[in-house]
């Protein structure tokens, strides 16, 4: 099975892809508790996560640098600070000091998100063959997961700080593992023809577009079924665990699609089937029907972000790889920076139905991005 033998083949930054899912989906599902626990408005809870959008946005530029110097231990590195920085917010209580430490979290989760993309796009080069949506599959997976067993020991009041612990001790007992060297490659004058700016640009608005559509969706897609469709509390929750749920699923999916279709085809085709997924969300009449909207938007837009970040590993020489890799996450994450404030401005003006259907005319820039893409020459040749 491909989907098998990709993961088998990429399992070590596989593994690092389930620690990220792992604690993202476990404070996910403690927002509500620690956002008491701040005594925060919603203004000021939303703009304290900036704090760990800075620290994001912050580490993925020395990423590359931080890569060569740790070399073979910079995943077991990442693991190591991501276990124990994400202990720190869940214990604050003054915002200001929440926002510090979330920047610690972001900066960790940065540092291990660069360097595990960068390896798998390092094998997708020696094995020649696409292994993005799977390893990309599995945060979203342990993402759901943790959200789950997090909302069971919610409900027998668990302190956020020993399930975040419990997930960190998981997670250093697979350091031992997380050892693998980085490709080694040379400059072999591919440099001389010029820094690939354009099309590195042209990628991370790929990923830019994937990622506001993902964190708009998670942000709102309970209050848009609560307050516009009427539905109860239980059924709000649906909504972004539908979204998680399917993007696990298309990204697996897509993993088998890509191996017999081009990138640049698969990617053209999950943007119009994500944007049609926004569509229904927005004209909805009931909260099935909104269900069925984030279901196929998550299938769609579950393989924008990966298949942008494999394409820029794809175009660049092989001695630039990481650091290409950096520059299109850094773009593609500012959109949580922006996402959850542009649609709020949307929202508030015309309403969450208009607010989604921007989302559906957002996802369709990504096809004229990967047009442009297609004409670009790549270092391994593949379309």
């Amino acid at each position: 099975m491909s989907i098998l033998n990709a993961l088998k083949i990429s399992r070590r930054p596989a593994a690092a892809f389930v620690v990220i899912g792992l604690f993202w989906g476990c404070f996910a599902a403690y927002v509500p508790v620690i956002k008491q626990q701040l005594r925060a408005s919603d203004a000021l809870f939303g703009t304290l996560l900036l704090g760990s959008a800075t620290g994001l946005v912050s580490s993925m530029w020395i990423a590359p640098k931080a890569d060569k110097f740790l070399g073979a231990r910079a995943m077991q590195v990442g693991i190591v600070l991501l276990s124990l920085v994400w202990l720190l917010p869940v214990q604050m209580s003054a915002p200001l000091l929440f926002a510090g430490a979330m920047a610690l979290v972001g900066a960790a989760s940065g540092l291990l998100d660069v360097v595990m993309n960068a390896r798998v796009s390092e094998l997708e080069a020696a094995h020649n063959k696409p292994l993005m949506n799977a390893n990309h599959a599995m945060f979203s997976l342990a993402y759901a997961i943790a959200a789950t067993i997090t909302g069971l020991a919610r409900e027998a009041a668990v302190p956020p700080v020993y399930v975040f612990a419990g997930f960190g001790i998981a997670s250093i007992l697979l350091v031992p593992f997380m050892w693998m060297q980085a490709a080694t490659v040379d400059d072999d004058g591919e440099s001389q023809s010029g820094y690939p700016l354009w099309p590195i640009m042209l990628s991370g608005g790929v990923v830019l577009v994937a990622f506001m559509s993902e964190a708009t969706v998670e942000a709102w897609s309970a209050l848009h079924i609560e307050r516009t469709l009427g539905g109860g509390a239980a059924e709000g929750a649906l909504g972004p665990a539908m979204l998680g749920f399917t993007m696990a699923f298309g990204r697996f999916s897509g993993q088998a699609v890509s191996e017999k279709m081009r990138d640049i085809n698969l990617l053209v085709i999950a943007a119009c089937v994500s944007a049609a997924g926004a569509i229904i969300a927005a004209l909805a009449a009931t909260p099935m029907m909104a269900y069925v909207g984030f279901g196929v938007l998550g299938l769609g837009v579950s393989v924008i972000g990966p298949l942008g970040l494999a394409i820029v590993g794809r175009i660049v020489p092989p001695h630039m790889r990481t650091e290409a890799i950096s520059k299109a996450a850094v773009i593609g994450f500012s959109g949580f920076f922006f996402a959850p404030m542009l649609m709020g401005l949307v929202s508030e003006a015309f309403g969450l139905r208009a607010a989604f259907g921007c989302v559906a005319l957002l996802i369709l820039t990504s096809v004229p991005l990967a047009l442009t893409i297609a004409k670009t020459p790549r270092a391994d040749g593949r379309g």
